[in-house]
């Protein structure tokens, strides 16, 4: 399977809060659930924001205004003295989102950055239709040998056609793919398609060399593994190199 996205493999069924819920409330509901956070929504299932239980642990919610982003509305008369403050207050906003059709790799850049767990998922109205979480993405990443290479061979059915049949066959350790014969006449797009199967975390080279991009970005003709540089196909998966072509893959 190659190109997953974040709607193959998200959860439909998601825990939401609304606004006005009671930060007390919102936080039973969350241990009891087992979820680390949630969506917070308005009347009409937009995201509005996110809160997690570090957001609603007394500690923090105690204070006027919360340690959410959002924008702090502070209960008023009897009521609010009873309740405390709400979810609206302590939610981080505007929430970082992801919809459907996008890569996993995306999402799983965009949690890198921002420094969160998991994504709502929306459609085209920011409507929420799902939840997706770093186990979810490190799932995809996680697939055997076997499967991975099943996606090589016909990727390079692909790619080269009936050449494809006459080469060597390629194998796969540990998510690194090795590639036997002589170097393919498309060798570039051969191994742009291969660095976008899910799993793949290096190829290593054909006899005439791949091309290996540098961190610098720029590129330069090697025996060893390729590795895209800077924003990567597959920044999710633990960097390989190889020793020398053939050798076993190495931490990079």
């Amino acid at each position: 399977m190659t190109e997953r996205t974040v709607g193959e493999v998200m959860t439909r069924e998601v825990v939401t809060l609304a606004p006005g819920t009671p930060a007390g409330q919102a936080a039973r509901l969350l241990a009891a659930r087992r979820v680390g956070a949630a969506p917070v929504l308005d009347e009409e299932d937009r995201v509005v924001g996110v809160v997690s239980r570090g957001d609603l642990a007394p500690g923090r919610r105690d204070r006027p205004g919360g340690t959410g982003t959002g924008t702090a509305r502070e209960p008023s008369g009897a009521e609010g003295a009873a309740e405390g403050p709400t979810v609206r207050q302590v939610m981080a906003a505007p929430a970082v989102t992801v919809h459907p059709e996008q890569r996993v790799a995306v999402a799983a850049r965009a949690m890198e950055r921002r420094g969160v767990d998991r994504l709502p998922v929306v459609d085209e109205a920011d409507r929420i239709i799902g939840i997706v979480t770093r186990r979810d993405l490190l799932r995809v990443f996680l697939r055997s040998d076997a499967e991975i290479l099943a996606d090589v061979r016909r990727t390079l059915r692909s790619v080269l056609g009936a050449a494809a049949s006459a080469r060597p066959d390629a194998a796969v350790r540990e998510g690194l793919v090795v590639l036997g014969g002589p170097a393919a006449r498309d060798r570039g797009r051969l191994l742009r398609a291969l660095w976008r199967i899910d799993g793949v975390t290096g190829v290593l080279g054909e006899a005439g060399g791949v091309r290996e991009t540098n961190e610098a970005g720029g590129a330069r003709e090697t025996g060893g593994a390729h590795r895209p540089g800077g924003a990567g196909e597959h920044p999710a998966g633990p960097r390989r190199t190889a020793a020398a072509a053939g050798g076993p893959p190495a931490e990079g």
